[in-house]
């Protein structure tokens, strides 16, 4: 089994809404991506919501929480091929327009926190934002 480690990001909008992404047209997560080499977990937590999400002008409030998982598949569930660490930080924008840059995530939405842990794919990734929720500024 491959293991990678990949950053991301829960961004808050200033109505507290949160950014979450689709993933080859299958599955919703919150931005995030592989740490390129050379590159910081901050750095590609920045990098990727940039590229996923067209969003750039990031205000970071505080690293959040590192946890695994299996990547998801192609087709959805789980790719027992490769085990992701996952860096997440908070951050906070003014920005609220998106534009997806990467072909891959063709889509990004605004979603209000209460409603983002039922969206996502990966039961870990959903449990990992209720863990932090409470956490999020309001």
């Amino acid at each position: 089994m491959k293991k990678t480690d990949s950053a991301g990001g829960v961004v808050l909008n200033p109505e507290g809404k949160v950014l979450v992404v689709n993933q080859r047209g299958n599955s919703w997560s919150l931005p995030k991506g592989h740490i390129d080499p050379g590159e910081d977990a901050l750095g590609a937590a920045k990098r990727e919501i940039h590229e996923e999400t067209g969003v750039s002008q990031l205000e970071l409030i505080r690293h959040l929480e590192t946890y695994q998982r299996p990547r998801i598949g192609k087709k959805g569930g789980d790719d027992p091929s490769e085990w992701k660490t996952l860096h997440f930080y908070l951050f906070r924008t003014e920005q609220t327009r998106l534009a997806p840059i990467d072909p891959v995530h063709p889509e990004a939405r605004w979603v209000p926190r209460d409603q983002v842990a039922d969206m996502l794919t990966h039961p870990k990734d959903a449990d990992f934002f209720r863990r932090i929720l409470d956490q999020l500024p309001a």
